[in-house]
């Protein structure tokens, strides 16, 4: 039975297949560490969550489970799933792998599965009542209970779950396992105050809350003193950030501050609002040299009437006239976009209205979404929903037309000369081309060779390359023109965390480092415009 006194879910009592506390447990002090694997699916601000996460565990004495080395398919001590809501197959895709490991944890009695993220959020402990072998259940407001909630549920030898309504604790302040030594997640928020009609985040995440400039400048600062290059600042609206503390040109002016700092040669930013994107903004871009001239504009839709009905407090007159006034200031930018296909009562016009946006706005790439009813969002129950046949053969003429796009963009890049933030994980045939891979200043991938003889750069280190080849969804370089290397304290880094004994090595592996060296890419589960 679950219970919820006031705002808190309390804990479950629902039987585990865990040894009771009665039964004997190895000698603590002399066991080995346990180890812990988390599996991230959702947007940027989980992959920074899952970092939180990854940093309380290890704090509480758990070893990530690649660092112990032991054998590929062991599985770990406890499997943490960071989970996302807003994708339609979002229940099936947990749901299934919990089920996978339901006969792995019969096998392994000890062995712990904790959700969390903003699927545990919404189902609570249906979670525990469809999947009974899970031991907790954790929600976005109460990241840092984790640890204590794991040991209550070893303790007690039944589940926990534990949902707060608001944020307990800033979760920032919490410990922080970075996956890499060169690029770096920092929230300047959490929680968004619109109500679009497709979205579940706000019910979710929470109103926002800002943090103060000042802890957000030290948090920045203290990266790059650890090697950082390059930060992404990260809201649900990254651009309305002040509006707790009563300045609308607050967003702007932390970016120029972000200029000021010495060492930090990249700011990137995700994801605006087009309702609250203002000239400063643009101004501040234009004007700080290491803000880099790339922007994610979520678009949605073309129609102003099915930007109306949800409940999206711009008009594609708006759209562009923010897409004219970024290329008029930042020529080079690369912008890119979120758009949702078949929303309820879409028609054939309204469509059509988003396929004139898309041609006029050229962005460099496109996320695209089917429409899938989110339950508890107003969307859910708006008449006339869109057929799936429709909705599909729409998709598909979009994909059309913005692969087209993003060719005919990237073909204008051949000639260019570029530096290009060398990456570990981006080039997933990087092995097999002999290239390493990375990205521009506007953000397109880059895969490059280097030229015989020549110094190859560590991951975090910059390459000068000459673009020769624009493909659909990248950037070649194979003839060098201009090429340089420069090496960076954040290379310097990189090639730290790979001189480490083997228990203190971060996971994973790319970009010509060795086997076992470096973090492991994480998939965002966000969709492509590859079909």
């Amino acid at each position: 039975m679950v219970t919820y006194p006031g705002s808190l879910m309390s804990t479950s009592t629902l039987p585990q297949p865990a040894p009771g506390p009665s039964e004997p447990r190895p000698d603590e002090s002399t066991a080995p560490a346990r180890t812990y694997e988390v599996r991230t699916f959702g947007c940027q601000m989980n992959v920074h969550d899952s970092e939180r996460l990854s940093g309380l565990l290890e704090a509480a004495g758990y070893v990530r489970l690649d660092e112990r080395g032991t054998a590929a398919g062991t599985d770990a001590d406890v499997v943490v799933f960071n989970t996302c809501a807003v994708r339609e197959n979002a229940d099936n895709k947990l749901y299934g792998n919990l089920g996978h490991l339901a006969p792995v944890k019969a096998r392994r009695p000890g062995m712990q599965i904790a959700v969390g993220g903003c699927l545990a959020q919404k189902d609570r402990g249906e979670i525990v009542r469809r999947a009974p072998w899970v031991d907790v259940v954790f929600g976005t407001h109460n990241v840092g209970s984790l640890p204590a909630l794991l040991e209550r549920a070893r303790h007690n030898a039944e589940a926990q779950v534990e949902i707060l309504e608001s944020l307990e604790v800033f979760p920032s302040t919490l410990p922080t396992r970075r996956d890499s030594a060169y690029a770096a997640w920092v929230s300047v928020s959490v929680g968004c105050n619109n109500t679009c009609t497709f979205c579940i985040v706000p019910s979710l995440r929470g109103t926002e809350k800002d943090r103060r400039p000042g802890d957000i400048l030290a948090e920045v600062e203290a990266l790059v003193g650890e090697g950082v290059l390059e930060v992404t600042l990260l809201g649900q609206n990254v651009n309305t950030y002040g509006v707790e503390f009563g300045d609308r040109l607050a967003f702007g002016k932390l970016l120029r501050a972000c200029g000021g700092i010495e060492g930090l040669e990249r700011v990137r930013f995700t994801s605006p609002h087009p309702s609250s994107f203002t000239d400063d903004v643009v101004d501040a871009m234009a004007e700080t040299p290491n803000v880099m001239p790339s922007l994610h504009m979520p678009l949605q839709s073309g129609s102003d009437r099915v930007l109306r009905a949800m409940r999206r407090s711009y008009r594609s007159a708006r759209f562009l006239s923010i897409i004219d006034r970024v290329r008029a200031s930042i020529p080079d930018a690369a912008i890119t976009t979120d758009i949702i296909v078949g929303f309820p009562g879409e028609t054939e016009e309204d469509f059509q209205a988003t396929l004139d946006v898309v041609a006029a706005s050229r962005f460099s790439s496109a996320f695209t979404f089917q429409y899938s009813p989110r339950p508890g969002t107003p969307a859910a129950t708006m008449p006339d929903q869109v057929p799936k046949a429709v909705v599909q053969e729409r998709y598909e003429r979009l994909v059309a037309l913005q692969d087209e796009i993003s060719w005919a963009e990237n073909r204008a890049q051949v000639g260019r000369t570029l530096d290009v933030l060398v990456a570990e994980g981006e080039g997933r045939k990087d092995t097999a081309t002999r290239r390493l891979s990375g990205r521009a200043p506007d953000n397109r991938l880059v895969h490059f060779s280097v030229p015989e003889g020549s110094e190859v750069p560590r991951p975090g280190d910059m390459a000068t390359v000459t673009i020769t080849r624009g493909a659909p969804h990248h950037l070649e370089a194979d003839v060098h023109a201009a090429w340089a290397v420069r090496s960076t304290r954040a290379g310097d880094a990189w090639q730290a965390r790979q001189q480490r004994p083997a228990a203190e090595e971060p996971a994973g592996g790319g970009c010509g480092a060795p086997p076992g060296a470096g973090p492991r890419p994480v998939s965002l589960g966000l969709p492509s415009l590859r079909r």
